[in-house]
This record gives C-alpha cells, structure tokens and sequence, in this order.
C-alpha cells in the first residue's frame, strides 16, 4: 500500500506485513529527502514541485528563497496536521462539503443535483464515522440536519415555480 502526497508517492506498511516487496518498495520510493527529514533545502522543494534541474540552476537567489520558503511552510503545515488528532481534522474538511452544498442552495435558479452530492458525501462522513470524528460529531450532524432541510423547502420553491422560503417578488 502507499500513500500519495502532494511530494510525492509514500509506501506505507502495516505492522507484522509488508504491502510490497522490498525490491518494488525501494523502486517506488521519493527520490527527495523524506518529510522532516530536513535538509535538501531548494533541490527538495524543486523535486516536490517538479522543477527540473535544470529549471533550478535558472532560478535567481531570490526565487530559490522564495521556494526554500514555501518548501518549509508545506513541511509546518504537515507537522501540524500530523500532531492533530485525524478525527477533527477529518471534521473540519467536511465542512467543505456544508459550503458547497450551501452554495448550490442559494443560488438564485438552485443546483439541486449539486447540491444532493455535497450533502451525501457529508452525510456518508457524518453517519460513516460518527463518535471517531470527536467533537466534532455533534456540530456535523447538526450541520448536515439544517442542509437537509434547507434542501427540501429550496426543492419544494424551486418545483412549485417559486422562489424558496415562499415570498416571490412581483418586480
């Protein structure tokens, strides 16, 4: 099994078995540093946002601190997610599939289609992980409620001819 990030391909391994063998592992290896490992510095960076080489060495002092420097922000933001529990950071990306289904909603002619995907996929987060997402749990499943009832009477307005919540303007 490996595991995809935006530097590249990660074989990761089950404890007491290995998903590849040792051969075919070592062959889809990064060929960068691994993360924290440190080093590497703009040659890293530029592997991860697949800059050649050669497209390095053109790079002026400033545009290699500038990668330099967004190769270490990446390399925070993973430190940070990996020191946070996976349940709410799961939570607080569902809360994409919320705006986006909320979107569509208002929208002044409704994405109902739409809309139903964002409000499924949150639904299959909330309802597939349950007590795992912590805290977040509750205000989800709240979140995921107010959709689906936004989504009915936005349905109701939009297949009665209507604007939704009732009140059509005249002009």
């Amino acid at each position: 099994m490996s595991l995809w990030t935006p530097s590249g391909e990660h074989p990761v391994d089950r404890p007491g078995r290995s998903s590849t063998p040792p051969q075919e592992s070592a062959a889809r290896a990064p060929r960068q540093a691994p993360p924290g490992a440190g080093g590497g510095g703009a040659a890293a960076a530029a592997a991860a946002a697949g800059i050649t080489e050669e497209e390095l060495a053109n790079l002026s002092p400033e545009e290699r601190a500038q990668l330099e420097a967004m190769a270490d922000q990446v390399e925070d933001a993973r430190r940070q997610l990996l020191s946070a529990p996976a349940g709410p950071v799961v939570g607080q990306q569902a809360l994409q599939f919320y705006e986006l289904a909320a979107l569509h909603l208002s929208q002044p002619e409704p994405r109902l289609e739409d809309a139903q995907i964002a409000i499924d996929a949150l639904g299959a987060v909330v309802e597939t992980l349950g007590s795992r997402l912590g805290a977040a749990e509750s205000p989800l499943r709240q979140a995921l409620d107010q959709l689906r009832l936004a989504y009915v009477e936005v349905a109701r307005g939009a297949s009665a001819g209507g604007a939704p919540g009732g009140d059509a303007g005249d002009g």
